[in-house]
C-alpha cells in the first residue's frame, strides 16, 4: 500500500464492497464507482441536452450537439459515409474517456484511465471487434492486408512479419499512450501540489504553475479522448478498405 502523501497513492485501488466469487475476487472497487459515475453523467448529459430540442438550443444542448457533430465528422474523415454505422460504438468510446479523463481532474477522485488494464481492456476490445470485422468483410483476403502493396514478392518474409507484429502491437500502443498521459500528468500535478504548502509563502510560483498544469491536463483530457477515438476510426477503416 503506497503512502498516502505519495505522488503514486492517488492511483491506489481500493475495495468498497468486498465481493468474492470462489477464489475470485470481483469487489466493487474506487475505480469501478468511478466508471459507474462516468457513464451515469454521460448518460444525464445526453438525455438532458437532447431532451428538449429547440431552435436556439441552450448551453447543455449545443454542448451535446458539439460532441455529436464532433465524433460524426471525425468519423466522415477517417472512415467515410461507409463508418457512420459505427458512429455508436465511436462516440461510446469517445465519451467514456473523456469524461474518465475529466472526472479525475475533480480533487479526491479516481482517474481510471491511468490504470493500464482499463486501458488495455478497452483497446483490447476494439482490436478484436476491428479484427473479427476485417474477417466478415473480406474473408480470409483480410490477410492480404499484411502484404504492403507494390512490393516484390522476395520483400515478403521480411515484411510480412513486420506487418503482423504492428497490427497485434495496436492493443498495447492504443492503451499505454492513454495510461502513460493520465499517470505521468496527474502525478507531476500531485509533486508540485505538494511543494505549495511545504514553501509556505514561497508556494505562490509552485501554486501558479500546478494551476498551468491543470490547464494543460483539461486539455490532454480531450486530447487523449480525441486519440483514442481517431485510431478507432482509423482501424476500423483500415478493416473496411485493407490498404
Amino acid at each position: 500500500m503506497a503512502d498516502k502523501h505519495s505522488p503514486l497513492s492517488q492511483f491506489e485501488i481500493k475495495t468498497l464492497v468486498p465481493i468474492r466469487l470462489g477464489e475470485t475476487d470481483i469487489s466493487f472497487t474506487n475505480s469501478a464507482l468511478v466508471m459507474v459515475i462516468a457513464v451515469v453523467l454521460v448518460v444525464l448529459f445526453l438525455t438532458i441536452g437532447s431532451r428538449r430540442p429547440a431552435l436556439v438550443p441552450g448551453r447543455l444542448q449545443s454542448m451535446a450537439e458539439l460532441a455529436y457533430e464532433f465524433v460524426g465528422n471525425l468519423i466522415r474523415d477517417t472512415v467515410g459515409n461507409e463508418g457512420r454505422r459505427y458512429f455508436p460504438i465511436i462516440f461510446t468510446v469517445f465519451m467514456f474517456v473523456l469524461f474518465g479523463n475529466l472526472l479525475g481532474m475533480v480533487p479526491y477522485s479516481f482517474t481510471f484511465t491511468s490504470h493500464i488494464i482499463v486501458t488495455f481492456a478497452m483497446a483490447l476490445v476494439v482490436f478484436i471487434a476491428v479484427t473479427i470485422l476485417g474477417f466478415v468483410k473480406h474473408g480470409m483476403h483480410f490477410f492480404s492486408f499484411f502484404v504492403p502493396p507494390g512490393v516484390s514478392k522476395v520483400m515478403w518474409p521480411l515484411l510480412i512479419p513486420i506487418e503482423i507484429l504492428s497490427y497485434l502491437s495496436r492493443p498495447i500502443s492504443l492503451s499505454v499512450r492513454l495510461f502513460a498521459n493520465m499517470l505521468a500528468g496527474h502525478t507531476l500535478l500531485k509533486v508540485f501540489a505538494g511543494f505549495v504548502p511545504a514553501l509556505g509563502v514561497a508556494g505562490v510560483l509552485p501554486l501558479a504553475f500546478v494551476s498551468a498544469l491543470t490547464g494543460l491536463e483539461i486539455v490532454i483530457a480531450f486530447l487523449q479522448a480525441y486519440v483514442f477515438a481517431i485510431l478507432t476510426c482509423l482501424y476500423i477503416n483500415d478493416a473496411l478498405h485493407l490498404h
